[in-house]
């Protein structure tokens, strides 16, 4: 069992920081990334720990990741539903510097299926086939989200460029 425990924490430390990144990507909130991402590591911890490693446990952790950011994402609605009906909560928005907001509002516009192909697709370059079956959506389903998120931040994000200043190719 010590070899495994030096095996996960070895893997822990390889894989912190990049489910970090992926569930901020996928929230936009640094507390509920590394929520996700804690979560996620346990969830997998345990599963090496019972004698069930997975064959490709960064790929593990990850889909476990993504299950609880939809789960998450559902019980958001019932937040929101409340939100609603008190309208005079106030929302938290964190400090970004000004062109990293820029972005960060452009990506939150976007669907959240929509946002989570991008992060999974980009961020994480994953196939498209992967993130197909990571987030158990048919492949054309993907390409087509992806298509239009990404010609979405485009349209967007050039509207945000001053006159005068060339887009980068």
């Amino acid at each position: 069992m010590a070899v495994d425990d030096l095996e996960f924490r070895e893997f822990f430390a390889s894989q912190y920081t990049r489910l970090c990144w992926l569930g901020y990507l996928l929230t936009g909130n640094r507390a509920e990334a590394e929520e996700l991402a804690q979560d996620a590591l346990v969830r997998t911890y345990h599963r090496w720990a019972w004698g069930r490693r997975p064959n490709d446990p960064a790929a593990y952790a990850r889909r476990v990741l993504v299950n609880r950011h939809r789960s998450r994402l559902r019980r958001a609605l019932l937040e929101a539903r409340y939100l609603r009906r008190n309208p005079d909560q106030q929302t938290y928005l964190p400090d970004f510097g000004e062109e990293a907001m820029v972005v960060w509002a452009a990506v939150g516009r976007l669907p959240a299926r929509q946002r989570a192909v991008l992060a999974l697709r980009y961020h994480e370059d994953l196939t498209e086939v992967e993130v197909a079956r990571l987030l158990g959506l048919p492949l054309g389903t993907v390409k087509t989200l992806a298509r239009r998120g990404l010609g979405r931040l485009r349209a967007e994000l050039a509207s945000e460029v001053p006159d005068g200043v060339k887009e980068p190719r």
